[in-house]
């Protein structure tokens, strides 16, 4: 029956002071956007309720002027909070919305026309529910309990220090009219809290997915190398301990390739490094397309590369490589600069019983050192 609505926005803050000038300009016209259409609802409900009450003054249970008096005391008080937001004088708080304000002018408008006019006391009363209604949506527990706390200090002189006959009439026709109207739009605005309660709940469960998507990207982001897309060097070491673990769990066969870009300074220093960047990535895309599901490929430094390969005996592993090593100088290099080639050398290892890490890496290494010495362009297992 009256601006309740004007809580259904109140941000669950304390009320704290935000700088206006650390806001974007896209933002503060999201934000006064968002209190108008508010505002604008609190403006209907007003409307409404002065209709319940012209009904009353029609049947002479109250006089006209309490209808027409509660119409306009209901713009004025919406027209203060507009005057503020149209000024951004809102927009100095982390509540916006001043919502612990807007509660409370409401219930003391609710509270003023109970005294004024007893006999239609319930109209009033009701009223205070839906402002709690629409306010508990919203408001933090510091704020609620403010509000309970001063909504009960104004009812309690009401009751406690008044003989005020505070009733419901329904003798005359107009009167249950009056009545139907008032309940039809309480439970109308009932309604509408719990339709607002459920969208609130929609929004926050698809930013939530919209969150966890967002978080999923950036762990990926942090695994990856920004350039080639590959796994980065932390995680795709910490990927080799896995395997290793699970090698030695499962009793099965584990294999790794340092691989290493031949003459990769030579291609930066004659082509300069964005050839050299795109270069990288080519090869990237190139063993991505050319490993299997359970191979996990990352950058080890610079031009180098580390390949783990699961359940991948030497012989096989030594297979994979070539294959790989001939796609790699098969491709049309000459694409990014007329006569360029590029070629690749890795160094394989299988894991042994007992092996740490950094000595199968170790061995890895040693066996491509062997690969360059020999002339690059090879593969070589130890």
């Amino acid at each position: 029956m009256s601006g309740v609505a004007s809580t259904l926005q109140g941000q669950g803050t304390d009320g704290r002071h935000a700088l206006v000038s650390g806001l974007t300009p896209e933002l503060l016209r999201r934000r006064v956007g968002q209190r108008r259409q508010i505002l604008a609802v609190q403006v209907a409900s007003y409307s409404l309720g002065a209709l319940v009450l012209l009904v009353y003054a029609y049947s002479g249970t109250v006089p006209i002027i309490i209808p027409s008096s509660y119409f306009l005391c209901g713009l004025t008080l919406t027209g203060f909070f507009i005057v503020l937001s149209e000024t951004h004088f809102n927009d100095r708080f982390e509540d916006h919305y001043l919502t612990i304000f807007q509660i409370c002018g409401n219930v003391a408008l609710q509270l003023g026309y109970l005294l004024w006019a007893p006999e239609i006391g319930y109209a009033f009363l009701t009223v205070l529910f839906l402002i709690f209604g629409f306010g508990a949506l919203r408001m933090t527990s510091r704020q609620a309990i403010i509000a309970w706390t001063l909504t009960t200090l104004g009812l309690a002189p009401i009751f406690l220090l008044t003989d005020l006959r505070i009733g419901m009439p329904v003798a005359l026709y107009t009167e249950r009219v009056a009545a139907m109207l008032g309940f039809i739009i309480t439970i109308g605005q009932c309604a509408f809290v719990g339709l607002y309660g459920s969208s609130m709940r929609k929004i926050l469960y698809e930013r939530g997915v919209e969150l966890k998507a967002a978080n999923k990207r950036i762990e990926e982001l942090a695994e990856l190398d920004e350039l080639t897309g590959s796994f980065n060097r932390r995680c795709i070491m910490r990927m080799l301990d896995d395997e290793i673990a699970r090698a030695r769990r499962l009793k099965t066969s584990c294999a790794i390739a340092l691989i290493d870009l031949d003459w990769f300074k030579r291609v930066n220093d004659h082509y300069g490094h964005p050839v050299g960047d795109e270069v990288l990535r080519t090869f990237a895309i190139a063993v991505f397309a050319n490993i299997r599901h359970i191979d996990r490929f990352g950058r080890y430094g610079g031009e180098e590369f580390l390949l783990v390969l699961p359940d991948t005996p030497d012989d096989e592993a030594v297979r994979m490589l070539n294959r790989l090593r001939a796609i790699i100088a098969d491709l049309d290099w000459s694409a990014f600069s007329p006569g360029m080639q590029v070629t690749i050398s890795a160094g394989v290892a299988t894991l042994k019983p007992d092996e740490t890490p950094e000595t199968f890496l170790a061995r890895a290494d040693s066996a491509l050192y062997i690969a360059k010495a020999r002339g690059r362009n090879r593969i070589v297992s130890v």
